[in-house]
């Protein structure tokens, strides 16, 4: 195991030092077993890069790095840049949501300070032969937490209101709130419009291709 990063800078020369190499490379060097699709495995890559910086959390519900207050993001991209798919940020509270707001809620915590890595993401690459791309340290602007926070409190107010199963995938400009379950039998509880108990499947926040795409570009392509 590689024990967790004790600073950024430690945490950054171990990302940067993983640019340029396939994920076969980082497995085999790691001796973990690289599968031939993602399919069944879409948390695959996250796992092996977590293992191979030191990420300590697991499945608790803080910081990749918690100790750093950061959290860890790879992000598959095409060959032009642009990311391939949404970036899951955490799960959404349906119950016990009173006295949340955006300041203590998990999606800013997981938000604050992110270590994005890029990833080719292209099917017609095999799994093994895909290159991990340069890493960057990512905080968001005034700018972008405004947009963060809005489509956050939108959202939330629908599910305080009993509305979640009215929400759809295009509401939010940056934020999305969307189903995350591996089967339709996966159903958690929540409230209906008159405060009547519901089942239905839990959700998780999102952020958006575009929302990302800008990341990338302000970093790699418009850099100020």
């Amino acid at each position: 195991m590689t024990p967790p990063p004790a600073s950024e800078q430690i945490l950054m020369e171990r990302a940067l030092a993983l640019a340029g190499l396939t994920l076969g490379e980082v497995s085999e060097t790691l001796s973990i077993p690289c599968p031939a699709s993602l399919t069944r495995e879409k948390g695959w890559i996250g796992m092996l890069l977590e293992t191979c910086l030191g990420a300590n959390a697991g499945s608790k519900p803080e910081q990749d790095f918690a100790h750093l207050g950061i959290e860890l993001k790879t992000i598959p991209v095409n060959r032009e840049g642009k990311p391939l798919e949404t970036t899951f940020v955490c799960v959404a509270p349906l119950t016990g949501i009173a006295g949340i707001r955006w300041e203590n809620s998990h999606v800013r915590q997981k938000l604050s300070r992110v270590l994005w890595v890029p990833v080719e993401g292209e099917r017609d690459i095999p799994v093994s032969q895909r290159c991990i791309g340069t890493p960057l340290l990512w905080s968001p602007s005034q700018e972008e937490e405004a947009q963060l926070r809005a489509d956050w409190e939108e959202l939330m107010d629908w599910v305080a209101l009993g509305r979640v199963t009215e929400i759809t995938a295009r509401q939010g400009e940056s934020l999305q709130l969307r189903p995350k379950a591996a089967n339709g039998k996966a159903l958690t509880d929540a409230f209906g419009p008159s405060g009547e108990p519901i089942r239905t499947l839990p959700r998780g926040f999102y952020l958006r291709n575009q929302f990302t795409h800008q990341i990338l570009r302000r970093y790699f392509v418009d850099p100020k």
